[in-house]
């Protein structure tokens, strides 16, 4: 029976097409790195999960771009990054999604992110949301809630 269990737990999804595979690991929205804000409000704020697609795509695209940080994201697999990125903000912001990625400490493990580069994908994020249209509110009340995962992001 615990042997069940384990196996329940220890799950993954299928792999999208173009995704590589990684070790199983246990799903959960609790792995998005903080619970969901409370009502539609946020979501609504940042244009749904189509502004949500939107600001993933542009963070993305011009994080590989930036000098700062574009080195950490060679050798990526973009396609999962984009995907769960989408995901994670859809479940912060109460979209009414599920997360399937790892969580943060296993997802940064090995990347060498130091707080420089942390602060350099928060100006990009900031400016995606801006180009969104995203309120500087809900921009302030976003980033709150993504900033306690610094700790387990940031290992240098």
């Amino acid at each position: 029976m615990l042997v069940l269990a384990l196996l329940v737990l220890l799950q993954t999804a299928p792999v999208p097409p173009g995704e590589d595979a990684v070790a199983p690991y246990a799903m959960s929205d609790a792995n998005a790195g903080g619970g969901p804000f409370k009502g539609a409000a946020m979501l609504a704020a940042f244009h749904g999960v189509a502004g949500i697609d939107r600001i993933v795509d542009d963070l993305v695209t011009t994080s590989q771009a930036d000098p700062r940080i574009g080195d950490i994201f060679k050798g990526q697999d973009m396609i999962r990054l984009r995907r769960t990125l989408k995901e994670q903000f859809c479940v912060l912001l109460n979209g009414d999604c599920q997360y399937t990625g790892r969580d943060m400490t296993t997802a940064h493990k090995n990347l060498g992110i130091q707080a420089k580069d942390m602060n350099a994908l928060v100006e990009n994020l900031q400016a995606a949301m801006r180009r969104e249209g995203v309120a500087f509110a809900s921009q302030n009340a976003f980033l709150a809630k993504l900033a306690p995962m610094k700790r387990d992001v940031v290992t240098r």
